[in-house]
């Protein structure tokens, strides 16, 4: 086993991480599930998800027979929403296709929604002690500092470099039976994980503690604050919108959004052009009678392509066509709720956010 893996396997077997929740486990459902909600999401965020989620869908099947708004409800609050919605469809082609047993060849792993080449290596070492490499966006970071690679590891030759190192730095592959047995792939891959998310961090790196500092390219030259180079970002673009909040006797109006776009599948507060007159839009659009309310102050969320700033719209309800139920009453893609049922529905952060820092229902008239 080459020098390299083996000091990342004695320092995880030491100073790693051994106690997640999803660890000590072969079951690659379990595994897939946490691999997916830890991608771009910290670890502290995912663990109560991650229990949550496994005791409403403890298996693939369950998952599966699952209708997809109960699977969104489960990961509202999580973000990146995409990730559920591939996750789902997944489980129900690994029922359709695979009798729902999740594959064990990596490249049918690759091909299942959602899953790219490095989380497919991740699911197929802890789960089937397969000898594969990951390159997630921590082990870019050991490996651009480690190596001193230049630029942003995230470039197309720098990429291909990058995972030219993982493959040949991985445990050696001499008796890959004994490998299986005595878990150095499994090691590897955790202590990779390990030492990005706790060591060979992006901000102040902690190279003392580092098993790899006698070859670090970046730590002999003084460069650790500069490797890996930063994508080169442009600023954000900006839109905005308005989120109308409906009221009338103690609930809002929620709207499905569609499968597709933001917040895909998601209930949300009807949105509205900020070029639009409010009390005009809600007698073309639902037929209703409305008057302004206390105005809420706006606000900003970011996402990965562009900034929005929503400005909330607080509605009372004089007069509407459709009759209110006491439980809210479906119509079609709209549905009336209490503000304590929205926040345990499938509904995007911002209208979470929106709902409990302005004290719903407090703000509900009665």
């Amino acid at each position: 086993m080459n020098s390299f893996a083996a000091k990342l396997i004695g320092w995880q077997k030491q100073h790693g991480r051994h106690h997640l929740p999803w660890q000590n486990t072969r079951d690659p459902y379990a595994i897939w599930l946490s691999e997916i909600m830890l991608q771009q999401t910290q670890v502290s965020t995912v663990i109560p998800y991650y229990r949550r989620f496994l005791q409403r869908f403890p298996d693939i099947n369950s998952l599966a027979l699952a209708s997809l708004d109960d699977v969104l409800t489960q990961w509202s609050g999580l973000g990146y929403y995409s990730r559920g919605r591939n996750l789902h469809r997944a489980a129900r082609l690994i029922v359709a296709n695979h009798q729902g047993i999740f594959p064990r060849d990596v490249e049918e792993i690759r091909q299942l929604p959602g899953i790219g080449r490095s989380t497919a290596a991740a699911i197929a070492a802890f789960a089937y002690g397969e000898r594969c490499a990951i390159l997630d966006g921590n082990v870019k970071r050991i490996f651009a500092r480690y190596f001193g690679i230049e630029g942003y590891p995230g470039g197309k030759g720098n990429e291909i470099l990058l995972w030219q190192k993982a493959e040949e730095l991985l445990p050696s592959p001499r008796d890959a039976d004994q490998n299986r047995i005595n878990g150095r792939i499994e090691a590897y891959t955790q202590a990779l994980m390990d030492l990005g998310a706790t060591v060979c961090t992006r901000g102040k790196p902690k190279c003392a503690a580092c098993p790899l500092q006698s070859g670090c390219i970046a730590l002999r030259d003084s460069r650790t604050d500069r490797l890996p180079a930063p994508r080169l970002r442009k600023p954000l673009p900006e839109k905005e919108t308005v989120l109308l909040v409906l009221m009338k006797q103690k609930m809002i109006l929620l709207e499905k959004r569609p499968a597709t776009g933001i917040w895909g599948g998601l209930w949300c507060l009807p949105e509205m052009p900020v070029s639009k007159n409010a009390i005009e839009y809600c007698m073309q659009n639902f037929e209703m009678k409305v008057k302004p309310l206390a105005q809420m102050q706006p606000f900003d969320h970011i996402f990965t392509h562009f900034k929005l700033r929503i400005y909330p719209q607080p509605l009372q309800v004089v007069s509407c066509s459709t009759a209110i139920g006491s439980k809210g009453q479906d119509r079609g893609e709209s549905i009336w709720m209490t503000p304590d049922d929205a926040l345990n529905a499938a509904i995007p952060s911002p209208v979470r956010k929106l709902l409990i820092q302005h004290g719903c229902p407090q703000i509900i008239p009665s």
